[in-house]
């Protein structure tokens, strides 16, 4: 079946009060847009066509990719003309499936349910039944229960209000009568607006099958037309997230105090503590801890490490039983070899930390290669920026830094040497010496403080 996919995402979402188009507002860190592009895409269709309007340039240009025909809507007279502008870009489709851009909790299995239910020769809708369906269309239905037409709120009588089965908009239409219905369509209603809704009434007037499927749940079909809406969907995808994590191996000391934005993949037997935070392409090995108030972006942890509360690791790539935190950053390009430790208050930056080195204090490492069996002392910085370029810092296999050393790259520390306390390093130490790179200390004796003037 040739199947192409058709988004409308031209509303300018006045109630979300903001300059940013309301499609592009985030939920779980991502656009609602780019959400319902991501389950398109699970569909393999032929083509994904996006109606833009409001902020198209914008929309257009936050998720620009190939596989993407961006139509654009210059008058927003309705959905039923919104799908229509797409029209001309779609030849010999066997099925059209129209969704919404601000619906992101929809998942790819009910798109393909409805789909595959609707096949080639029916219209397919997906419905849900509601305890409160204010602001839906109703699905009208005859004694026998087949589907006669969806009445929109603003049009409804007082016994359609009673209907509890709403329509979400969310539609498949049989691409040989697509063009022929959507040419049909009146704006003869209380919006003054041409309805997508009304190629129901049209189908069951051609004697075309209307076909019903429904979503697991009410908050998969929910929209976002202001920001308390925007936050129960947010609340609902983090929900569904903890029960992904906690049902693959995970243990959430507080389910409700975490945040997944982007995609996470998990091993067994780890426990995440309260407020973690996790964005980006993120991969946590057997066995981890992870502290309360972390913050875990693109990153990758390995087996068996700790981490420690309120540590940020940024782009980072940590071994096994490795320890970090409390207080921890790691920037980008950090690599952690097996058992290696970075304490409370260390940054690092593009270094890599050998099997076994310990950074445990109130230090800066960046652009650093570190050996295995290091000692770095607290204090101790990589003097790597002379306020052009940067340069790199080396420190072998067993070196022990003393506190409070300034290594000024580039620069370049041999196996098993040690450096003293306090000492400014500018140039290379040999393997096993000591460097001292600091005043000879000078005693005054009789040295008087002095004192306030009264």
């Amino acid at each position: 079946m040739i199947l192409d996919i058709v988004i409308l995402a031209a509303g300018q979402g006045t109630r979300m009060r903001s300059a940013l188009p309301k499609v592009l507002h985030p939920v779980a860190g991502k656009p609602m847009l780019g959400h319902v592009i991501d389950c398109a895409r699970a569909l393999t269709p032929r083509r994904i066509h996006v109606v833009i309007g409001h902020g198209a340039d914008k929309v257009r240009e936050t998720l620009a990719a190939d596989d993407i025909n961006w139509v654009v809507q210059s008058e927003q007279l309705g959905t039923g003309h919104a799908v229509a502008q797409a029209l001309p870009d779609i030849t010999d489709a066997d099925q059209i499936l129209v969704l919404y851009g601000d619906v992101p909790l929809l998942r790819a299995e009910t798109l393909q349910r409805l789909s595959t239910q609707a096949g080639v020769q029916a219209l397919g809708l997906l419905t849900v039944t509601m305890a409160d369906p204010t602001g839906y269309g109703r699905i009208v239905r005859s004694p026998s229960g087949a589907v006669k037409a969806i009445v929109e709120q603003k049009d409804a009588s007082a016994e359609h209000l009673l209907i509890t089965e709403g329509n979400t908009g969310i539609m498949a239409l049989p691409g040989n009568q697509a063009a022929q219905w959507l040419s049909s369509l009146s704006n003869d209603n209380a919006q003054g607006e041409y309805y997508l809704t009304d190629v129901v009434a049209l189908a069951v007037s051609h004697k075309v099958p209307v076909e019903v499927a429904q979503p697991l749940d009410e908050l998969e079909v929910m929209g976002a037309n202001n920001r308390q809406q925007l936050s129960v969907l947010e609340r609902a995808w983090q929900q569904r997230e903890g029960l992904r994590l906690m049902s693959e191996g995970v243990t959430l000391a507080d389910p409700a105090r975490l945040d997944v934005r982007g995609t996470v993949k998990v091993g067994r037997d780890i426990f995440m503590d309260i407020n973690v935070v996790l964005e980006g392409e993120v991969e946590i090995g057997d066995n981890v801890d992870i502290g309360p108030h972390c913050v875990i972006r693109n990153s990758r942890i390995a087996a068996g490490t700790v981490i420690k509360a309120f540590s940020h690791i940024d782009g980072a790539d940590v071994g096994e039983r490795c320890d970090i935190g409390p207080y921890a950053r790691l920037r980008p390009g950090t690599r952690m070899h097996a058992g290696a430790k970075i304490g409370n208050f260390v940054e690092t930056k593009k270094a890599e930390i050998g099997a076994d080195s310990k950074i445990n204090h109130l230090s800066y490492v960046g652009d650093a290669v570190v050996g295995a069996q290091v000692n770095i002392g607290a204090g101790t910085i990589t003097c790597n920026y002379d306020g052009v370029n940067k340069f790199v810092t080396r420190i072998d296999d067993g070196v022990f830094i003393g506190s409070n050393t300034a290594l000024v790259a580039p620069v370049s520390v041999g196996a098993g040497a040690t450096t003293a306390a306090g000492s400014t390093v500018t140039q290379d130490v040999p393997a096993q010496a000591l460097a001292v790179g600091r005043a000879r200390q000078k005693n005054i004796e009789g040295w008087k403080r002095p004192s306030k003037k009264t």
